[in-house]
């Protein structure tokens, strides 16, 4: 999947607000190190650092377009392209902050013990993810691609639940933290345009499948979808959509060292 930093910059305000909520969260003072895992374009990144202005902070993402343009627009910061679910930092650091990026993985159960790892003691995971898999705005996916003369080609790639329910992360991670919140936040977005939802999808989870298909059958694809979504997301009457979005929240920090017994 390639990403395209204007797509996904469409709805930015809608895309930051949870992460700001996360990173509101977190409760340290003074880091001096901190990673952003799945930066992206980097948006976050200047709140980021006037929150911590003493910290180095460090943006890792796979996408060398949105790698482009965050450094473009931050030039003072440290971006680096690495795969996610296999980059690590060649030191522990105080805080791995993780937003709408790790519902692209799999194995949870152990990729997100693993990224305690990373955390000096007493250090902080934080994790924001998507959990909107259910509603219409995905299940048309889904439905299109099965309904479709394209399913060979991308119902292999359909992932229907990509993130566990809050209990199961609390089992993953209860006796393994010093410090375990979990919780989840639906987000009524308001959006404006024709068909909205499908626009903001496409900036996100719709275009790993977009891209996986040619034209004209890509084209196809899109107005199949399209024509499905905007049944379940009506206009108000002041011409603005509704487009409510869960997403879920993980606060994780790793215990402190244990006393060397001498």
């Amino acid at each position: 999947m390639t990403w395209d930093p204007t797509q996904y910059l469409k709805f930015a305000g809608e895309r930051l607000r949870p992460a700001v909520d996360l990173l509101a969260r977190v409760p340290l003072v003074a880091p001096e190190r901190v990673v952003d895992l799945g930066c992206g374009a980097g948006n976050l990144t200047p709140l980021i650092q006037q929150r911590w202005p003493q910290a180095r902070h460090t943006g890792v993402d796979s996408s060398a377009t949105m790698l482009a343009k965050a450094r473009l627009d931050y030039p003072a910061a440290d971006f680096v392209e690495g795969d996610v679910a296999t980059w690590r930092p060649a030191q522990p650091v105080d805080l791995l902050y993780s937003n709408a990026t790790l519902h692209w993985l799999d194995n949870h159960e152990t990729l997100i013990p693993g990224l305690l790892d990373c955390l000096k003691p007493g250090g902080w995971l934080a994790i924001q993810m998507p959990r909107n898999f259910g509603a219409p705005s995905h299940m048309c996916i889904v439905d299109t691609i099965e309904l479709g003369p394209w399913r060979s080609k991308l119902e292999p790639h359909l992932r229907r639940r990509p993130v566990a329910e809050p209990a199961a992360y609390w089992r993953m991670l209860s006796t393994i933290t010093a410090s375990l919140e979990i919780w989840e936040t639906d987000y009524l977005q308001v959006l404006s345009g024709a068909n909205p939802v499908a626009e903001y999808t496409k900036g996100t989870w719709l275009k790993q499948f977009l891209d996986r298909l040619e034209e004209p059958e890509r084209s196809a694809f899109e107005a199949d979808y399209r024509q499905r979504v905007v049944t379940h997301y009506g206009k108000e009457a002041d011409g603005r959509t509704l487009f409510p979005f869960r997403r879920l929240f993980i606060l994780a920090q790793k215990p402190l060292q244990k006393p060397q017994v001498v």
